[in-house]
């Protein structure tokens, strides 16, 4: 391990660095792992310069007919040195609301579509809702954050698209489509899955919905449309037949640096 105290005016040893803020864990002995899951406390660095890894999430989108876009999804590594920079955690969207930006320093992460009439744009974008002809088509995802939602039916409205992931696209509305896939990061030592569109809703009993953190978080079919999972950035799930709509999941950043050797 490097010395604290080195120097006359101690700090950090070249490369490394010391920091505070959010929840810290140690992981491969060697890295410092910061975890906010709210806003309000922000990343401090007291001592050294270095790369910061990071895992920036977005708050995603409700589900209405059609599933809730997965918040936008970035994770890299910038070099960064003494100083305070920002820490902003998305909150989900209610049902039929678009997700919140997260954001660290100058990385903003797009908060997920809703899936609420037009699927919106968004991190991922939200499912479509099924028929009246011209408004079932999913939104777009933010290039390098997420994929689209996919469309709802064209011609049957109680079958809405599922709302877009961060590696794949909402499937359409032929029964209720399920939500499109998370993404799996091991930022804080754990191989996590993150990130997945809310299912579509349906009238039948026989639609897929959504899975959850890694494949679409709502479930929808003829039920009420589940939450998205609290700071995994998961869509809502969509209902048509009246019953309840799931909020989208609320965000998280997660930085990581190396303290010592």
């Amino acid at each position: 391990p490097f010395n604290i105290g080195q120097g006359a005016g101690g700090g950090a040893a070249p490369g490394f660095i010391e920091a505070t803020g959010g929840t810290i864990t140690t992981v491969d002995t060697n890295y410092k792992v910061h975890t906010f899951t709210s806003t309000g406390d922000d990343f401090e660095i007291t001592a050294g310069e270095g790369a910061v890894q990071y895992l920036v999430i977005a708050g995603a989108g409700g589900g209405a007919n059609g599933g809730g876009g997965a918040g936008g999804y970035l994770t890299d590594s910038v070099t960064k040195g003494i100083g305070t920079y920002t820490i902003t955690v998305g909150a989900g969207g209610a049902a039929g609301s678009a997700g919140n930006d997260s954001v660290f320093d100058s990385v903003t992460s797009v908060g997920g579509g809703k899936g609420n009439g037009y699927g919106t744009t968004g991190g991922s974008g939200g499912g479509g809702r099924g028929a009246p002809p011209g408004q079932f088509a999913g939104g777009s995802g933010t290039s390098g954050q997420g994929y689209d939602g996919g469309d709802g039916n064209a011609t049957a409205n109680d079958y809405g698209g599922g709302g877009g992931g961060a590696s794949a696209v909402g499937v359409a509305g032929a029964s209720g489509g399920q939500g499109g896939a998370g993404l799996a990061n091991d930022i804080n030592g754990t191989s996590v899955a993150r990130a997945g569109g809310g299912g579509g809703g349906s009238s039948g009993d026989d639609s897929i919905g959504g899975l959850g953190n890694d494949s679409g978080d709502g479930v929808g079919k003829n039920e009420n449309g589940t939450n998205g999972t609290v700071n995994k950035g998961s869509g809502g799930g969509g209902n048509y037949t009246g019953g309840s709509q799931g909020n989208g999941g609320s965000g998280i950043v997660i930085l990581r640096y190396q303290f010592q050797e």
